[in-house]
């Protein structure tokens, strides 16, 4: 015996339950849906209808960007577009900064 470690002493009544396993490996799988339908396919969800979005942009549509700004669509490439902010004032930037399209007028709207 020694002076810092009690000697171990196996434990022969109380074991675990024969399903322990089971439950754990149910468990794991319970916390492994849960991420999936509460995380996962939301995102997925989101990721598709933004990639939608992207894809349907075309000339003069109305848009906001992700930093906020506002704009007309003047030109689209494959991966830019040219927008518009005010009288001959054009910016380039990635499809993928574009948040949401607006409706029709509400630029002019907003600027009154």
């Amino acid at each position: 015996m020694s002076f810092f470690i009690a000697d171990a002493v196996a434990q022969t009544e109380g074991a675990a339950p024969p399903n322990a396993g089971f439950i754990n490996i149910l468990l794991l799988g319970g916390l492994f849906a849960f991420m999936y339908f509460v995380i996962i396919r939301p995102q997925r969800k989101r990721q598709k209808e933004h990639q939608s979005l992207v894809q349907s942009l075309s000339k003069g549509d109305e848009v906001v960007l992700t930093s906020g700004m506002l704009g007309k669509i003047v030109d689209v490439d494959e991966h830019y577009i040219t927008l518009n902010a005010a009288n001959n004032v054009d910016f380039k930037f990635q499809k993928s900064s574009v948040h949401a399209v607006l409706p029709k007028g509400t630029i002019k709207s907003i600027a009154k």
